[in-house]
């Protein structure tokens, strides 16, 4: 599950850099460029809280 959460998270992050570089050299338009960077935001948003949740200690 765990693993799962990571790849998901890598994804939301791949599609927040990546479609910036494919505007920059005019290889994707600029809507999709906004689409991709939503779809990445909310999977990055989605995912990440749950990898970084923090156990308790038990004392």
């Amino acid at each position: 599950m765990k693993s799962l959460l990571k790849l998901i998270a890598f994804g939301g992050l791949c599609l927040t850099v990546i479609p910036s570089f494919l505007v920059f050299n005019e290889l994707i338009t600029i809507d999709l460029h906004k689409n991709l960077m939503f779809v990445g935001m909310l999977l990055w948003f989605v995912s990440i809280p749950f990898l970084l949740k923090k156990t308790k200690a038990k004392v």
